[in-house]
């Protein structure tokens, strides 16, 4: 298993794909670390970045949900005002995606195998499990 990427779209691929995806394939090195990523009705890929929009802050001991017993977990995250970005992500490759739920039998599940010339979807091919 592991942690994916996430994607949703606006670029009609088929009902499965409507709602949000995963994958493990758009970012080559750094794949799998939870990134979210759009693709607008004409087929633009984006990178949506939410770095940096929140301050890490430790908690110390009296200081609200601060627990000495959890000490791995005594920090919290707020929002500085940073607002997150929203960019082009130019890649030529392939990425398949898989829908995040699915109701059918696992050798049905489908995946989405989209082909990216410059950041903007040039074709797509839908199979399931079984057809792989």
């Amino acid at each position: 298993m592991g942690m994916f990427d996430y994607l949703r779209s606006s670029y009609y691929f088929d009902e499965d794909f409507k709602d949000q995806c995963q994958t493990k394939d758009i970012e080559e090195g750094i794949s799998g670390t939870m990134s979210q990523y759009w693709i607008s009705p004409d087929g633009q890929l984006y990178l949506i970045d939410y770095s940096r929009t929140a301050d890490f802050v430790e908690l110390k001991e009296g200081d609200e949900g601060y627990n000495d017993k959890l000490a791995l977990f005594n920090f919290k995250w707020i929002p500085n005002g940073t607002h997150g970005k929203v960019r082009p992500l130019n890649i030529t490759k392939y990425v398949v995606i898989y829908p995040e739920k699915w109701e059918g039998q696992w050798e049905d599940w489908p995946d989405c195998r989209i082909h990216f010339v410059d950041g903007i979807v040039q074709d797509y091919k839908i199979l399931s499990k079984g057809e792989q």
